[in-house]
């Protein structure tokens, strides 16, 4: 038991300086609560604002895509370079050594192949589970336009009063399919739905017409989505050019996993995304890291 009679006074009270309240470094969430903040600020590096997301997902829907057949051998030696991994709770528990370190974004909408229409999608993965599996966000497929756009949406909106519940946040994904246009006037109209609805950010395309008009209208940080692979270059430029847009990040998965050398890939893509390096010294960067 401790001994009041020797309990000694305080006296470093420092009257006389106020106690700072800091805001938080990512724009509309800084009235969240702290165990919210905490998990966006290890997806997000609070010194930069920015993210480097591996996606390796994309199973979920479409089998073992190219680069990702065997994610123990192609995926995990990546995974070190990126700043959160974003991905299946079966991968993760069959996969992912536990003592990874990095934070996890947990994919748990689903219910649809690439043989069905894939806008047919509902809560895949109970909050209990994302709980167990201390992941710093849960992602929901929004289809905006799509044929079942409104379940997609209250699929979204369900998971961001449960995850606000549990102070887990909830990422929305805005799908595009083959017959909804990909123009910054489509994505402004997604993206702020998403926003309205509480999504906590949201990962969205790069469009070269408007993206800045997107990323300015809504107001929670976008990440930019990687899309199909194309020449490395390109893929560079096209994140350089959403980060001095407006993104906060990248969500990247083809581009760096199906790249000639992805541990390189993904080098280069952070050193544009957390260094404003340009597209070109980039470039140099990856072919430097290819050639060793």
């Amino acid at each position: 038991m401790p001994d009041i009679d020797d309990i000694k006074e305080g006296k470093k009270y420092c009257c006389d300086i106020p106690q700072e309240c800091e805001g938080f470094f990512l724009k509309g969430s800084n009235s969240m609560d702290w165990g919210m903040k905490n998990r966006l600020a290890r997806i997000f590096n609070p010194k930069t604002g920015r993210t480097v997301m591996l996606a390796i997902d994309h199973g979920y829907f479409q089998g073992p895509t190219t680069g990702l057949e065997r994610i123990d051998l192609n995926i995990l030696p990546l995974a070190p370079y990126a700043d959160t991994l974003m991905l299946t709770r079966g991968i993760l528990r069959s996969t992912v050594p536990p003592a990874f370190s990095q934070s996890i974004v947990l994919r748990v909408s689903g219910g649809t192949s690439i043989l069905k229409e894939l806008s047919n999608e509902e809560i895949a993965v109970d909050i209990e589970d994302s709980i167990r599996l201390n992941v710093c966000a849960m992602a929901v497929q929004v289809f905006i336009g799509g044929k079942y756009e409104r379940e997609s949406i209250i699929n979204m909106t369900k998971m961001v009063d449960i995850g606000t519940r549990y102070g887990i946040p909830t990422l929305a994904v805005t799908a595009v399919g083959k017959d909804m246009a990909r123009d910054a006037r489509y994505f402004r109209l997604a993206t702020r739905i998403c926003a309205e609805l509480g999504a906590h950010y949201i990962k969205t395309y790069y469009v070269e017409d408007g993206f800045e008009t997107v990323t300015a209208s809504c107001p929670v940080p976008i990440v930019m989505a990687g899309g199909k692979k194309i020449p490395e270059l390109d893929a560079l430029t096209m994140a350089y050019n959403a980060i001095q847009q407006g993104a906060s990040g990248v969500d990247m998965g083809r581009n760096i996993f199906q790249a000639d050398s992805p541990i390189a890939m993904i080098q280069a893509v952070k050193a544009v995304v957390h260094d404003d390096e340009t597209p070109e010294k980039a470039l140099d960067l990856y072919n430097t890291l290819k050639n060793r």
